[in-house]
């Protein structure tokens, strides 16, 4: 599971990062519109309030990061990570409109024969500029989003891919129109807009997936499920799950032990076989397993069906039928074994006993408890001194 120290210094890199993204977003855009303004560039302007727009997913990523990367409370037992899980299904969504958008209006131009005039060298630089500068944004975004594993993050990356893509357009567009081809921004527009809906498609594709409990990869489960069957005293695994969120994973199982064993025991196998998840897997932020002293495998959720009697009916039972033994007072405790849809009885006698009487005892046990059918029979263990 990742420390709290771990993840505040996650979440602070991924603030710096958009950040960085806000403030160069800021910068670009009033020089696109000032500069596009002034040289009477349409394409320019619309680039700058483009960049001006990214303000306000900046402030998204931002509060999402935010909210997203808080620790469990008491209303969210598991923390906060579907936050950042719903904000990238919403930018990947963002994507997609705004690639319709580019495509649309790059129709409109190269259908309606719309003439662009030519810029000056002054505009082109700064779209050459700005494209460069988005791009190392791109970059770094996304190397910090790969670090702190925030899927959220890596969309607004590929958000200032966008950008890097809606600029160059514009930059075939001031080239173009500056020797008077102005309709190579339509094509290129358009064949951006297809790149941009693909990325926001497949951002909105594995958001959606995560939010519907998507299990890990077929070979990720293989490799838990034998990691966990290695594990001393494990003699079987089943109904291994797992599913994803906002870059943590989390399985829960059964494992199988031997059906004798004390309970601290096969819990103790339990956390070893956590432990070796954990270490395989760093990004298991959770791991949940249930102890079964037999194979039920195939069999269903047990709790749904009816149940054998608990400790106190069977110590009712035990007592109108045994209380009456001479060996009796010799009994010291009884362990109940649930198994095999039976409750067999472990009993404890004190050292006192004599041995004739520890011969006799369990056949005179058995017979007295024979006609009830959910006890599956006695064994007799007699205790050292």
């Amino acid at each position: 599971m990742i420390s709290t120290d771990d993840q505040a210094v996650h979440s602070r890199d991924a603030k710096r990062a958009t950040y960085i993204a806000a403030w160069l977003d800021g910068v670009l855009g009033l020089a696109k519109v000032v500069v596009g303004t002034l040289v009477g560039s349409a394409a320019l302007v619309a680039d700058g309030i483009h960049s001006f727009s990214d303000l306000v997913t900046d402030g998204f990523v931002l509060a999402a990061t935010h909210y997203g990367r808080q620790g469990p409370d008491h209303d969210h037992h598991y923390g906060h990570g579907r936050i950042e899980t719903l904000a990238t299904l919403m930018l990947g969504s963002v994507l997609i409109f705004v690639a319709g958008a580019i495509a649309w209006s790059s129709l409109q131009r190269l259908l309606g024969g719309t003439e662009i005039s030519a810029p000056g060298v002054w505009a082109m630089l700064l779209a050459l500029a700005a494209l460069l500068a988005k791009e190392w944004l791109f970059h770094y975004t996304m190397r910090i989003a790969k670090r702190v594993k925030s899927k959220l993050l890596e969309a607004n990356a590929w958000h200032s891919r966008t950008d890097v893509l809606s600029t160059a357009v514009v930059l075939v567009a001031l080239l173009g129109a500056q020797f008077g081809a102005g309709w190579l921004d339509a094509i290129a527009a358009v064949i951006v807009g297809l790149l941009v809906g693909k990325v926001g498609w497949d951002l909105l594709w594995d958001s959606a997936r995560e939010l519907v409990d998507t299990a890990l990869p077929a070979d990720a489960q293989q490799r838990m499920h034998q990691v966990a069957l290695e594990v001393p005293g494990v003699e079987g695994v089943h109904d291994l799950r797992t599913r994803q969120s906002a870059g943590h994973a989390f399985v829960d199982l059964h494992v199988v032990v031997g059906p004798r064993i004390s309970v601290s025991e096969a819990h103790e196998i339990g956390n070893e076989v956590s432990r070796r998840l954990r270490r395989a897997y760093p990004s298991l932020s959770d791991v949940t397993f249930h102890i079964d002293p037999e194979d039920d495998a195939g069999e269903g959720d047990p709790s749904r069906f009816p149940g054998l009697p608990l400790r106190p009916e069977v110590d009712r039972v035990l007592a109108e039928r045994w209380s009456d033994l001479p060996g009796w007072e010799h009994l010291a405790e009884y362990r109940l074994h649930y198994l095999e849809g039976t409750i067999l009885i472990e009993v404890h006698v004190d050292h006192n006993i004599d041995d004739t009487a520890l011969r006799r005892l369990p056949t005179e046990l058995d017979d007295r408890i024979a006609d009830i059918d959910w006890l599956g029979g006695v064994r007799v263990v007699k205790r050292l001194q």
